[in-house]
């Protein structure tokens, strides 16, 4: 599914900053998606921290296999080892529990984030173990489909603003920040668009 401000968006970054509407022209075909999931989409994150891709996705299928449904109620029905056996940690194992836990519980209540903003959700999310801002605020954009969000602790985001605007050199979150300000209310589609220009092939969560 597309963000139905995709569009509204992409006209009004395009206006404002001739770098992204030189990103936007290069890739006029792709746009932010989600998988809608919320459980699977952060137990997702939590999988891929510090592997590759690639691996990331093996450990999925595994975990798919293993368990009847990758939802809460299932994963905490899981034997811990069973879990582990699929490639995770023993940590990832304690940090995808304790996901379930919240869930099942109501203490992380997808139900409330639509009155919630973005910090608040981000506050929600960090409760859980293994969930930090940077990915509390990919589940805002990848998820949710915040359309202003801004991960200035992002490599990527660093990176693309750095390559683009300042000559290749590193930028403090700060100034990315301040150049940010010509975004809004659509920094996460700016931010999206600078990461195609690393990689243009989309992640979706």
């Amino acid at each position: 599914m597309v963000p139905d401000y995709w569009s509204t968006a992409r006209r009004s970054l395009a206006r404002r900053d001739p770098v992204i509407a030189g990103i936007i022209r290069a890739h006029p075909d792709i746009a932010l998606r989600t998988r809608g999931d919320a459980f699977q989409t952060l137990a997702r994150s939590i999988v891929g921290q510090q592997i590759s891709v690639k691996a990331a996705d093996s450990v999925w299928r595994r975990i798919i296999e293993a368990v009847d449904a990758v939802a809460p109620g299932a994963v905490l029905g899981a034997e811990p080892a069973r879990l582990q056996a699929c490639g995770l940690s023993w940590r990832k194992v304690q940090y995808i529990v304790d996901l379930a836990g919240h869930f099942v519980h109501g203490t992380v209540d997808p139900a409330s984030w639509k009155g919630l903003d973005d910090e608040a959700v981000i506050e929600q999310l960090t409760g859980v173990r293994g969930i930090g801002r940077w990915t509390a605020e990919m589940f805002l954009i990848f998820n949710l489909m915040r359309p202003d969000v801004l991960p200035l602790g992002d490599l990527g985001l660093q990176r693309a603003v750095g390559l683009h605007y300042f000559s290749g050199r590193r930028v403090a979150p700060r100034t990315i920040r301040r150049l940010a300000v010509r975004w809004e209310p659509w920094r996460s589609v700016a931010t999206w668009y600078l990461w195609r220009s690393l990689d243009p092939v989309p992640v979706e969560y």
